[in-house]
């Protein structure tokens, strides 16, 4: 049976491929953190658990992955409840938080306008069905734009924390 180091390459000079990978995915990572069409949390993820990989586990644990793996979890409920908070924030209804998170995962299979403009649609919607008011409808559509703002600065300090836990457990 092979070991990790065996399956990953077994020392770093030979798993320098390894490490441009995981930097890559990290870099991706950060980028998908703003860019709405992209896995930012869980591309950064998996760069650091390759890195770890690469490195045959010596210098970061399981139980530090299993940490960052919490952590990007945690990413994927602030991206649904940012969205949904901002609308509820302005007293959206409770339709047009609905709206705002199907707009939201309508979003994810329309692409990078959808997920710009799914939320918003998906709350002025709901909010329209609620309560006929195209002046409170627009505010609640606002407001997920201002919930997505603050998911997407979350997210970015998040990512952060990740690679400041990584960086951590690498040195020290």
């Amino acid at each position: 049976m092979q070991d990790a180091g065996s399956l990953a390459g077994g020392s770093l000079a030979n798993n320098t491929w390894m490490f441009v990978l995981a930097g890559l995915l990290v870099l991706t990572g950060l980028a998908g953190s703003i860019l709405p069409a992209l896995p930012g949390v869980p591309l950064v993820f998996g760069g650091l658990l390759l890195a770890a990989w690469a490195d045959d586990f010596q210098r970061v644990s399981w139980v530090v992955l299993i940490i960052l793996g919490l952590l990007t979890v945690l990413s994927f409920a602030i991206d649904f409840a940012a969205t949904a908070l901002g609308a509820k924030r302005v007293g959206a209804s409770r339709l047009a938080i609905v709206g705002a998170l199907i707009g939201t995962l309508a979003g994810f299979v329309l692409g990078l306008p959808g997920l710009i403009f799914g939320p918003f649609a998906g709350a002025v919607i709901g909010e329209m069905l609620s309560h006929g008011e195209m002046q409170r409808a627009t505010r609640a559509g606002f407001a997920t734009w201002v919930g997505l703002i603050f998911g997407t600065l979350t997210k970015l300090a998040l990512i952060f924390t990740m690679l400041g836990i990584f960086a951590f457990a690498w040195f020290v």
